[in-house]
């Protein structure tokens, strides 16, 4: 098998160690590319290929691309959405397609619970008072994540992981995800609910749903207004999601205990964003995903797939055409 590595040389490095350069090749001839993302600089290196690696930077693998490898039986996408790399010919064809977006939704999520955590515990507050010469004032407004209400946006990758890491607390989740069923959420051990329910009933809401037509400013002037005055609202999603006027509006006239946002519309936010003023809206610079080191689960995840696919065909994160329309 010919497995080919269209990532640039920088993208490489940054998901790919050694280790895993190695493991991969133990599946097969790897040919790694050396240039630039274009047509002309993959060419050769697509060329009579089996498998091909893109990620953040690729373009499509179209009917060009395809002549030089009639035989390309499977796309490994190194990052998350698939969108900017699958084509029309590329589905015609039955080529096999997995992405890395349940690899990278785990540091989403992981994020989403320290938000929760933190926001719960007033550490934000706590923190600013004991640095402005302050102690233990405030500490009524500290609650234990147990008996409250979690809503859930969104059952995808992230989603499911955050709902996993929640059970370990003594709390209710309600989920809303138009997509999922009632006994799969049973199956998760959550609540299916509607959006609404989701909004007056949860203490802490964390947003994991994707960026499509139907979500944009789902949190809006109206939605907002019927969650709890003390409620937490947290975005680990996309900025999109929120209207950001709206929400400005609404905390600065006292409502919601923190919005925590680690994505806005646009990034980075505009330097006289108002939700900078605002101390009880903490933002953080689109971290939520691996970074740095945890990049190198990607490759690890890609040797994973292939291995699996060369055992016995399956994959654990496969991509269809038909699940386009509702992922990120």
């Amino acid at each position: 098998m010919k497995i080919a590595l269209l990532l640039d040389p920088g993208t490489r490095n940054m998901v790919f160690n050694e280790k895993c350069l190695n493991r991969l090749a133990k599946s097969g001839e790897v040919v790694i590319n050396e240039g630039g993302t274009d047509f002309d600089s993959v060419a050769s290196v697509i060329k009579d290929a089996d498998a091909v690696v893109t990620s953040w930077g690729n373009n499509p693998i179209d009917a060009k691309h395809l002549e030089l490898c009639p035989n390309l039986k499977i796309l490994l996408h190194a990052a998350g959405s698939v969108k900017p790399v699958v084509s029309d010919e590329l589905w015609e064809k039955g080529v096999r397609v997995t992405a890395s977006a349940n690899v990278l939704s785990m540091g989403v999520s992981e994020t989403a619970l320290g938000f929760t955590i933190a926001a719960s515990k007033n550490f934000f507050a706590h923190n600013e008072n004991i640095h402005n010469g302050g102690w233990a004032e405030g500490k009524e407004n500290i609650r234990e994540l147990y008996d409250l209400t979690i809503g859930v946006v969104g059952g995808g990758w992230a989603g499911r992981h955050y709902i996993e890491l929640m059970q370990a607390f003594d709390v209710d989740i309600l989920l809303y995800d138009p997509f999922l069923t009632e006994e799969r959420a049973k199956e998760m051990g959550v609540r299916k609910a509607s959006f609404e329910e989701v909004l007056k009933e949860s203490d802490i809401i964390s947003i994991h749903a994707p960026q499509i037509p139907e979500t944009y400013h789902m949190f809006n002037a109206d939605t907002l207004k019927l969650m709890k005055k003390d409620a937490v609202l947290i975005n680990t999603a996309r900025g999109t999601i929120i209207d950001e006027k709206a929400l400005y509006e609404h905390m600065l006239a006292g409502n919601l205990k923190y919005a925590c946002l680690d994505v806005t519309d646009p990034e980075p936010p505009a330097v006289d964003n108002p939700l900078r003023t605002l101390k009880n809206c903490i933002m953080t610079p689109h971290l939520a995903g691996l970074a740095n080191n945890g990049l190198k689960k990607i490759g690890q995840h890609v040797c994973e797939e292939l291995e699996s696919f060369l055992a016995d065909g399956t994959l654990s994160t496969e991509v269809t055409k038909e699940m386009l329309a509702r992922m990120a």
